[in-house]
């Protein structure tokens, strides 16, 4: 028996609400999108949520109901230029009284600030109606003149009920899977493997299905053949898998481990799986905190102006700036003092509770509270030579603890210096 070409994720995409699985806070009776669309009319908005939870599906089945015409582009393969044409289309469109048309972008997270301050005016002056989609939280990744405009939905991952009812309603609708005798004997690596994504959950389902298929005999999906097929099938990288967390854990390794030649070739890896080069970027800020610290504190700078510069231009230039940080990273001096002293303190702020701060570095905006003893004996280091005094900061309970302890490299070394004099 012979598969068909069009992947079962799309032959199951729905094309009504009523078929619609998930998101009953959004298209629910009586939701807020079910109201909007019921109205016939539609402002513009965002749907944020995690892959494979029916964002495009939505904005499809809306553009539909509503009879408007509907743009859809990708912002990893559309620019500027992409933007204004369709935007221009919309406004004959319009002109010609046809409704306000629907401009579906999907991942807009992915728009440089530029590519995004091209959909303002459409917006505002309503030429289109905008659907962005995005994985990613809109508060950082979109602009704050296009995110005013916009209300953001919240879509949730899809749970245990919902995905059984996808797989069921696959068995039962499609016309493909309809014909053959499947038996489903287990489902927890379907779901496990799905990580609640509809799409990487048919997918899947396909995938044992096919490699299963004998002639007219019953078909059993278990979880052993699950795990299986999907094991001997899985890409070479997944930004959603388990291989992403492998490849992002031999990029850390590789900058921490001052490997500039290693960590180059995972950042590759991760620019042509696809990787959003803003996790890349946030990566990039944490190693050089986290990792370089006091060793090289310019290492924290030079991480947020890659993060700042990969989000004003996006890829493909991006790339260069994150291989730039990168190399800069991997070949910076290392310290972890940092981390371990804010860890160190943590613990014992979690074992000692809310100790009373000294008197006499309390604030005293009271005349009341400088009767009582606030702020008495303090002792305002610019008054004596050097700018230092020595007294007591910590709460009595622990005087003496130690949390910062300086790294072996250069600047730690001068910095252990000055407060072995400091501190005697």
């Amino acid at each position: 028996m012979q598969t068909v070409n069009q992947p079962l994720a799309d032959r199951m995409r729905p094309t009504e609400l009523d078929d619609y699985v998930g998101q009953k806070h959004l298209v629910g009776e009586n939701a807020v999108l079910r109201r909007m669309i019921e109205s016939g009319n539609i402002s513009s908005f965002i749907l944020w949520g995690p892959p494979g939870t029916g964002k495009t599906t939505l904005a499809q089945i809306i553009a539909s109901k509503l009879n408007r015409p509907f743009y859809s582009m990708s912002a990893i393969s559309s620019g500027v230029k992409e933007v204004r044409e369709t935007i221009e289309s919309a406004r004959k469109q319009k002109f010609f009284g046809a409704p306000c048309p629907v401009l579906f972008i999907d991942e807009i997270h992915r728009f440089s600030k530029s590519q995004q301050d091209s959909l303002l005016g459409a917006v505002e002056q309503g030429i289109v109606a905008l659907i962005g989609a995005t994985t990613e939280n809109p508060s950082f990744e979109v602009i704050s003149p296009l995110l005013s405009r916009c209300q953001v939905y919240t879509l949730k991952s899809l749970d245990k009920a919902d995905l059984i009812e996808i797989i069921n309603s696959a068995l039962k609708k499609d016309y493909f899977l309809k014909k053959l005798s499947i038996k489903i004997e287990e489902t927890d690596a379907l779901l496990r493997v799905s990580g609640g994504d509809a799409r990487k959950l048919l997918n899947a389902l396909e995938l044992v299905i096919n490699a299963e298929i004998h002639d007219d005999a019953e078909i059993t999906i278990s979880d052993s053949k699950t795990l299986e097929r999907v094991q001997q099938n899985l890409a070479l990288y997944d930004k959603n898998g388990e291989m992403h967390y492998d490849i992002i854990s031999a990029f850390i390794k590789s900058v921490r481990g001052s490997d500039p030649n290693a960590a180059i070739y995972y950042l590759a890896r991760m620019i042509e799986g696809g990787e959003d080069p803003l996790f890349i970027a946030r990566r990039l800020i944490i190693l050089a905190a986290e990792d370089i610290g006091l060793a090289n504190p310019n290492a924290l700078l030079m991480a947020q102006n890659c993060f700042n510069a990969v989000h004003s231009i996006g890829l493909p230039e991006g790339r260069i700036v994150l291989s730039q940080t990168t190399i800069y990273l991997a070949t910076s001096p290392k310290s972890n003092s940092a981390y371990e002293a804010i860890d160190s303190a943590i613990a014992l702020v979690k074992q000692t509770g809310n100790l009373p701060v000294p008197m006499h570095i309390r604030n005293a905006p009271t005349k009341l509270m400088k009767e009582i003893g606030y702020s008495k004996g303090y002792k305002y280091a610019h008054s004596y030579a050097g700018n230092f005094i020595k007294q007591e900061f910590l709460p009595s309970e622990i005087s003496g603890s130690k949390f910062y302890k300086p790294g072996e490299n250069a600047r730690e070394n001068e910095i252990k210096q000055r407060m072995e004099k400091l501190w005697s």
